[in-house]
């Protein structure tokens, strides 16, 4: 047995009239295994349920086949990822599809995906305004340590790459939804961020000499190329961490981009005057959600483009190797 596999599971209810063509579709394809009909197993919406394990390889051609059958409007498609699977067909099955598990993008999950962190929610507003302000204050104590967890904390990447598939895509509306989400996030923790600083320095704790001298955290107002390319480099490494599944590498993102940061300074930068640094730090701030933002359409775009082009497709391995009856 291998120590993991890349499978999803596939769960479809189906109406009677159109099982035969789901059946059809998971039986012929070679990446398909642990195929289960329940006959009128389905009660809302009423149908049969079918259900299969698929290779992740091969997962874009199986819901784009289910997708035409129209199951989104008469049934229901719903996939999983899972964890263990202790199954010497499924085992075969990858080994069948195409490519490698970790290669391959499935495009209705990450657009799912995208789309949940892209959403305008009250949690969202919370978590990056709460970053904003550690960010602020970790620029006020010249604290590099308090800017990296404020790093950690912002959401902010989510609609970012949801914006890079929607451009992919030319989905315009993914793409302003998302922008929505940035711009309205980041005002509403820049405001409010500002009215605390401007609190903390009525009683007397934020003084104007708190930003003069901080070397630590001065990297927060100093753009300049590397400050693109790092962006760059997160935004590769954060689609790449969406598509392959690799949750713990998109922590390393959010470290590397300094948005949340740039968005603290402004905050206390206008409260105490710092006119100039306000104006850097938008720069930053945008130099850094642009370099994210570049850096996911392109390596999406060229994730598509090399599978296309160096994997063969499903029917390819069906007509090498026969297909399964």
């Amino acid at each position: 047995m291998r120590d993991t596999l890349a499978v999803l599971h596939v769960r479809v209810i189906s109406p009677a009239t159109t099982t035969p063509d789901v059946r059809a579709i998971a039986r012929r394809s070679p990446a398909v295994a642990n195929v289960v009909v329940l006959p009128g197993a389905a009660q809302d919406p009423l149908g049969d349920l079918v259900e299969f394990d698929v290779a992740r390889e091969a997962a874009n051609e199986i819901l784009g086949q289910l997708r035409d059958l129209g199951l989104k409007d008469t049934g229901a498609v719903t996939v999983e990822q899972l964890d263990v699977s202790l199954s010497t067909a499924a085992e075969r099955a990858e080994e069948a599809a195409p490519g490698d598990g970790d290669d391959a993008v499935v495009w209705e999950e990450l657009a799912a995906r995208t789309a949940a962190d892209a959403r305008l929610t009250w949690a969202f507003l919370a978590f990056l305004t709460l970053a904003t302000q550690i960010a602020a204050i970790g620029a006020l104590l010249d604290q590099p340590i308090l800017v990296v967890g404020a790093m950690v904390l912002g959401p902010e990447f989510g609609p970012v790459a949801a914006m890079s598939l929607g451009l992919l895509r030319r989905d315009w509306a993914r793409v302003g939804s998302a922008a929505r989400t940035v711009v309205v996030g980041f005002a509403v923790a820049i405001l409010i961020t500002t009215a605390c600083a401007a609190a903390g320095r009525g009683l007397g704790w934020v003084v104007p000499g708190m930003l003069d001298h901080r070397p630590l955290t001065d990297f927060i107002v100093h753009t300049d190329k590397w400050s693109f390319i790092v962006a760059v480099l997160a935004g590769i490494a954060g689609v790449l961490s969406l598509t392959a599944g690799k949750s713990s590498a998109l922590v390393g993102v959010f470290i590397s981009v300094t948005t949340v940061p740039a968005a603290g300074n402004i905050a206390v930068a206008a409260v105490l005057g710092h006119g100039g640094e306000v104006a850097a730090s938008f720069i930053q701030l945008g130099v850094n959600l642009g370099g994210m933002l570049v850096a996911g359409v392109l390596t999406l775009f060229a994730q598509r483009a090399l599978w296309r082009l160096f994997v063969p497709s499903s029917a390819t391995i069906r007509i090498a190797r026969g297909s399964r009856r």
